[in-house]
């Protein structure tokens, strides 16, 4: 086949005049160093051993929708400080930094975009914005991508990310756990499918709630996938974990998801499964 490819974004003047800076990574995956580029252009999988590494929001959209344009809904929604929390650092400095460093109001888009000429409602969360945490900004938004699939009669497909429910908002991010299931059992309860895209990490609040509920649990290779990480379980009980546990393979193996699927072959595998889940209507 006919792998995708990005078309590589260029060096700025200040990077060019260090030499290496910014022209050579090296994989983590596999020791090797390679040109940049290589791995921008191959949506940031390793050329040489296929080690995923992590891809912004926006390669995503490039990747599978359909000239990576999304119409996105509710962007102007932002995180308030209820509980007026601090943790050495006020939770409203905590905001302005990641909304800086991810170039976002919250840790998740959502919107209405096509795949394969197919009209679909997108989310995609945001790592960069403190880890892809669900406050109750991002329970809401969830809930509204949920609800506004049903009233547009799309299905949904959602790429989680996410260290977890947000600390910061204490038991109001819980509260999103029980409020986002229920917006997904409206979509099945409306016959429309919901594909659930597992990338790395996904953990805590959103993996115990709607993230392992799609009607397709597809992951990316290696994957980590659980609730508590596996060092916080091996001190509580007390036993070695098998290896490879929380792993995207592990979980395959054992039930826990449907498909292992390579980045670059993402748009596809959504495109056959959303063929044969339907709904079938174009526009």
């Amino acid at each position: 086949m006919t792998w995708p490819q990005r078309k590589p974004a260029g060096l700025d003047a200040s990077e060019k005049k260090s030499f290496g800076k910014g022209v050579f990574r090296k994989c983590d995956g596999c020791d090797e160093t390679l040109p940049a580029e290589d791995f921008e252009v191959n949506f940031e999988v390793c050329p040489k051993c296929g080690k995923h590494h992590k891809l912004s929001a926006d390669g995503w959209r490039e990747l599978v929708l359909d000239d990576g344009k999304l119409d996105e809904w509710d962007a102007h929604l932002a995180p308030t400080d209820p509980l007026q929390f601090t943790d050495g650092k006020a939770y409203p400095d905590r905001i302005a930094t990641a909304q800086k460093n991810a170039g976002a109001k919250e840790a998740i888009e959502i919107g209405r975009g096509h795949l394969d000429g197919r009209p679909i409602a997108w989310g995609s969360f945001l790592f960069a914005f403190m880890g892809g945490s669900m406050g109750s900004v991002v329970g809401e938004k969830i809930t509204r991508l949920f609800e506004r699939a049903v009233t547009e009669r799309l299905p949904v497909v959602l790429l989680q990310a996410s260290g977890g429910a947000r600390m910061q908002e204490g038991i109001l991010s819980l509260m999103q756990m029980a409020k986002t299931v229920g917006a997904r059992e409206r979509l099945r309860d409306a016959g429309l499918p919901f594909m659930s895209v597992l990338l790395h990490p996904t953990t805590g609040g959103v993996a115990a709630s709607f993230a392992l509920l799609g009607d397709v649990n597809i992951a990316e290779p290696k994957a980590l996938i659980g609730f508590a990480g596996p060092r916080v379980i091996e001190s509580t009980i007390r036993q070695t974990l098998p290896e490879g546990f929380q792993r995207s393979e592990f979980l395959l193996a054992h039930g826990m998801i449907d498909r292992i699927c390579s980045r670059l072959e993402m748009k596809r595998e959504l495109s056959v499964l959303l063929g044969h889940l339907g709904p079938q209507a174009h526009g």
